[in-house]
């Protein structure tokens, strides 16, 4: 069965190096990893593939990020795919850096992107892989926090992040939403010394 895998995020240069645009850049670093070719249709890039014996397809900025949910519901459509066949990897402000969370279902948590798939899709079933950036520092307005360009380092410090990310997507191609859950969900341990 076809699995679509949409990173959600805002289109243009000048965003894509922020940390709202994470999930777009677990879908290139899975594209990479895949040897699949993404090219511009639209908004959004895109590309089909196999990732190991599973067919996917692979999408990312479809639109801006709050407008996310009608281009993706006519890529579903297009696709001929339920919301069951979707996952949406995205940033999450309430995980701390570089931590991951899978999801089944469930509301926005306030994600505007998300929200507008939910809207779109009438119903909040669909996984979710969420990446971890952390809160603005106090009195830093969020907006300004996830919107703002990453320096080289900064963003270099996502790479552990990205693989193990591409790693959980591949579970969940492969086995199941519970047992990636499982596995991801947990707090890394701190290396013993």
């Amino acid at each position: 069965m076809l699995r679509l895998l949409v990173g959600l995020g805002n289109p243009g240069s000048e965003y894509a190096h922020t940390r709202h645009n994470i999930g777009c850049w677990v879908i290139e670093r899975a594209a990479a990893r895949w040897s699949i070719r993404l090219t511009r249709k639209g908004a959004a890039e895109r590309g089909s593939g196999r990732a190991g014996s599973k067919l996917v397809e692979l999408a990312g900025t479809l639109d801006w990020m709050n407008l996310s949910g009608p281009p993706l519901q006519g890529l579903l459509r297009e696709l001929g795919l339920t919301p069951e066949a979707l996952v949406v990897v995205h940033d999450d402000l309430d995980l701390e850096p570089g931590r991951l969370r899978i999801r089944r279902d469930g509301g926005s948590g306030g994600h505007n992107g998300i929200k507008s798939v939910i809207e779109a899709l009438g119903t909040p079933q669909f996984v979710r892989l969420k990446i971890g950036v952390g809160r603005p520092a106090p009195r830093q307005d969020t907006a300004d926090y996830v919107l703002e360009p990453l320096s080289r380092e900064e963003r270099a410090s996502y790479d552990p992040c990205l693989d193990r990310a591409v790693d959980a997507l591949e579970l969940l191609l492969h086995r199941d939403v519970a047992t990636a859950m499982n596995q991801f969900n947990v707090r890394e341990k701190p290396a013993e010394t």
